[in-house]
């Protein structure tokens, strides 16, 4: 605006210049003038106060300023946050409590009704890393695992885990203080039940006594067969106190889990150092199968039941081959009540 002003003043068609217009050159000059002499960066600095967050340090040259920032709330700044994910989700870390068996025991029933706890956060589905994905290393089972706080119990369960040879030592690799939880049954009840789900996935399957017998006229049992073999429960365990002491595996009677499901998770509960948040407010028994099931939460508009496979009608089976597989049973059963402190009266 002042260069258009002078420019006007000073055009051809001004024939003379006027007492304002000299004024206002001689203040426009002056101030070109001041602005050459005394920089306003120089100006800035006499005149100004220095910021909060810097100090500065003048050189004998009049314009050199060097500023260096001031650390303010050091101990703060130092100490890196915590990552978001970890603030809001937790992290993902390996199991400290491993439902390792067994097979139609109950396992699922187990891990169900546990995880109503808020402190247990669990894998949804069985991972097999101990007995057929071990050479996935750690970092992919702990990849599997849910997130969880630092308060809270991260588990997981795999049926395969008790009879498979390998397992205990490699858990004991992973850590020597994982909590073991098995639930076992009666191995006659348990073998039927094995393989009438085995029949419904492959109907041409041989019966059930053709698979379980040497020679049923000798009673000779076919221990090769998986569905026996599965309830040698003392040899089975035998492997597992090689590698962990009796006290660090819990045993969940997979009868007393059907009549009184929350005297059973009661008792896991005290094994994982969890305070009784499970309790019998949380179950109902389901007379169709037979099976309890839980309440409806508040958020849902159903009760939560077990699968379809969960109180599945059993096929029928010859009473004498029953009797003759509790005959077989029986001295097993002896041992391993003696093992354990407990008689779950298998007879």
């Amino acid at each position: 605006m002042a260069w258009a002003l002078l420019f006007a003043r000073l055009s051809p068609c001004s024939h003379r210049l006027t007492r304002t217009s000299l004024c206002f050159l001689s203040i426009f000059f002056t101030y070109v003038c001041y602005c050459v002499l005394f920089p306003a960066e120089s100006f800035m600095q006499k005149s100004a106060e220095p910021t909060p967050g810097c100090v500065h340090h003048q050189t004998k040259g009049p314009r050199t300023v060097e500023a260096h920032p001031v650390r303010l709330h050091t101990a703060t700044r130092d100490t890196p946050s915590p990552p978001l994910s970890s603030m809001k989700f937790g992290n993902k870390k390996l199991p400290k409590a491993i439902i390792v068996g067994v097979k139609k025991g109950g396992t699922r029933a187990v891990l169900e009704f546990i995880r109503i706890h808020p402190d247990v956060r669990a894998a949804g589905t069985e991972t097999h890393f101990f007995d057929r994905n071990y050479d996935r290393g750690l970092e992919w089972y702990r990849s599997l695992m849910p997130r969880t706080l630092d308060s809270q119990i991260t588990m997981e369960k795999t049926p395969s885990y008790f009879v498979t040879k390998d397992t205990p030592q490699r858990i004991s690799a992973m850590s020597r203080d994982t909590r073991l939880i098995v639930v076992v049954r009666d191995p006659v009840t348990r073998a039927i039940s094995d393989y009438t789900q085995t029949l419904s996935k492959t109907p041409d399957l041989p019966s059930f006594q053709e698979l379980a017998f040497r020679n049923q006229t000798l009673g000779i049992v076919d221990t090769s067969w998986n569905a026996i073999r599965i309830g040698l429960y003392a040899l089975h365990l035998d492997n597992w106190l090689r590698f962990f002491p009796l006290a660090q595996i819990h045993f969940v009677s997979g009868e007393r889990l059907i009549t009184d499901p929350a005297g059973e998770l009661a008792r896991v509960q005290d094994f994982l150092g969890l305070k009784r948040i499970v309790t019998d407010k949380h179950f109902y028994f389901n007379r169709t199968k037979g099976f309890p099931c839980l309440k409806k939460p508040e958020s849902s508009g159903s009760p939560r039941c077990l699968g379809k496979s969960k109180g599945r009608t059993h096929v029928q089976i010859d009473r004498d081959a029953i009797e003759q597989l509790r005959d077989f049973y029986r001295p097993y059963n002896i041992r391993f009540y003696e093992m354990v402190g407990h008689d779950f009266k298998w007879e």
